[in-house]
């Protein structure tokens, strides 16, 4: 199974980068992030022409995963059950996305398999990336028996 995050601005350098690089570096799966960028920046429309860009990079077939506030607040176990139970269902492309700072489109929520929330808190999203990126290594190790999940 190969990873994607496809998320919505750059990280450039700094302490989100530094987190995200972090664990990026550690997770063996085959693994790509895919920053997409609205040139207009601000005013109306901005969340369609984000969604577009990210429609656009998503792979095709993909099992969808979309991070936003209104999703389930699931641990780091039952995310780890899920990406097995996908792996072993023979998926090929898991994308996960991250919108901008106005978050995702419905359309795109609803079409994703799984919207996920990290608490109830309202998180940057350049700040995300890092933590999904501890969240994939994690469940990396917690389906490989090792300990680092207990730690």
């Amino acid at each position: 199974m190969h990873f994607h995050i496809v998320a919505v601005g750059r990280l450039k350098r700094g302490v989100e980068r530094d987190l995200f690089d972090h664990y990026a570096r550690r997770i063996k799966w085959p693994f790509e992030m895919h920053e997409v960028e609205d040139r207009k920046a601000d005013g109306p429309g901005r969340k369609a022409r984000e969604a577009a860009l990210i429609e656009a990079s998503l792979p095709a077939g993909a099992t969808i995963v979309a991070l936003d506030e209104t999703g389930r607040d699931l641990g780091s176990d039952a995310l780890a059950k899920r990406v097995a139970e996908w792996r072993d269902n023979g998926v090929a492309d898991l994308a996960f996305v991250i919108g901008g700072a106005d978050g995702l489109t419905e359309s795109l929520r609803r079409r994703a398999q799984l919207v996920v929330a990290f608490g109830r808190a309202t998180w940057p999203h350049l700040l995300v990336r890092g933590m999904l990126a501890e969240q994939l290594y994690r469940a990396q190790q917690i389906l490989a028996g090792h300990p680092y999940h207990r730690g």
